[in-house]
């Protein structure tokens, strides 16, 4: 990973997605496949969540270009229900098959109450809050989860097993914003190890050990050691059980169980990668919940209910010299506000990788005031 001095420039978002989908569609996506995976991208970094906005652009442009992914998703239906189904996503574009997937488990929600959708061999999908999302915006409990590569050692190990694996929630309240829980059940995610190189920041003590167990804190040599199965992060509540480690290990292997056992899909270190018909494969499965509020106390008595949860929590008494209680989704709904007017930050590291991709597809309609 590049080490360069922070320079940082502000893009507008609807000009950095216009961009992003530019870039897939003329790597073969389809257009309308490539304004999802562009949407999911530019959502994560309006709310905040650079670790899985544009900087992973370049990640999806390198593994296209490596046959890693298939432009072309196609799905087969395995199994249907009524409330259920199970999907094969064939390394398609984990960002469309995670959409289709939330919109089926949705309508499904719509007629029965609930709609779970399992998927197998899927790929990277971006932020997880995303799907929850579209749940939420249809008056519904949205759930979602996936696996990952290996980043996780078992509480007492040093091995890396299990994947960052989010579990994320959310739901809607009569607020201007939702609750929304979504965070990897690691005290750090890959993705803000690969930020923190970027900028050339050490990481927090404690987040990372190497395997005789020791903290590590350069993330460089972290995402280096990483691919050797020789660093692992530490699920929440850290390193042993003293502060309950056990318990992020533990929310890690439900997510496993829920995106691999399932789908009768690939988990654990087989998510590193699998070599099928010569090409190299980065499979992970997804699961996906949408549960219809109507169909139980009814969408207003629950926003009200959740609205006054929310606001009860935030009036609560602080912490001395603290000014203010957040809820989970509020700091992201205050940063879609500020960003969508100034702009998406991007570093000095983020600006180079969108300069190779525009000079190597040829997008000139694009001029950046970094270039």
């Amino acid at each position: 990973m590049r080490r360069m001095k922070e320079e940082i420039v502000y893009i507008k978002a609807d000009r950095l997605e216009n961009f992003m989908c530019d870039v897939f569609s003329n790597l073969g996506v389809p257009k309308e496949d490539a304004k999802i995976i562009a949407e999911v991208l530019i959502t994560s970094d309006l709310r905040g969540i650079e670790s899985h906005g544009v900087q992973r652009c370049k990640m999806y442009y390198d593994r296209i270009k490596q046959g890693i992914y298939e432009v072309n998703t196609k799905i087969d239906i395995i199994k249907d229900g009524p409330t259920t189904a199970l999907w094969d996503g064939n390394c398609g574009m984990g960002h469309v098959i995670a959409y289709k997937a939330m919109k089926t488990a949705i309508e499904k929600a719509k007629k029965y109450g609930l709609g779970a959708v399992a998927v197998r061999n899927s790929t990277h999908f971006g932020i997880a809050g995303f799907y929850s999302l579209m749940a939420i915006k249809e008056g519904m409990i949205g759930l979602t989860v996936t696996n990952a590569r290996p980043s996780i050692p078992p509480t007492f190990g040093v091995e890396p097993l299990l994947g960052t694996n989010p579990l994320t929630v959310g739901a809607p309240t009569d607020e201007e914003f939702p609750f929304l829980i979504d965070c990897a059940t690691s005290i750090i995610q890959r993705g803000k190890v690969e930020v923190y190189d970027r900028i050339n920041k050490k990481l927090p003590e404690n987040t990372v050990i190497n395997d005789k167990g020791e903290t590590m804190t350069n993330p460089g040599k972290v995402l280096e050691q990483m691919l050797q199965g020789k660093a692992a992060l530490l699920p929440l509540g850290g390193k042993g059980e003293d502060t309950a480690g056990y318990k992020g290990y533990g929310y890690a292997t439900l997510v496993e169980l829920l995106s691999a056992a399932l789908q009768d899909g690939i988990y654990l270190r087989d998510t590193l990668g699998l070599v099928e018909n010569g090409k190299k494969r980065l499979k992970v499965g997804h699961f996906f919940l949408a549960i219809n509020i109507e169909n139980f106390a009814g969408l207003n008595a629950f926003k009200n209910t959740a609205g006054n949860i929310m606001r009860g929590l935030r009036s609560s008494q602080k912490v001395p010299g603290e000014e203010r209680i957040y809820t989970a989704g509020e700091k992201e709904y205050i940063a879609e506000k500020e960003r969508d007017n100034i702009g998406i930050p991007l570093n000095k590291s983020l600006q180079e990788d969108i300069i190779i991709m525009k000079n190597e597809l040829g997008l000139n309609n694009y001029k950046f005031e970094f270039e």
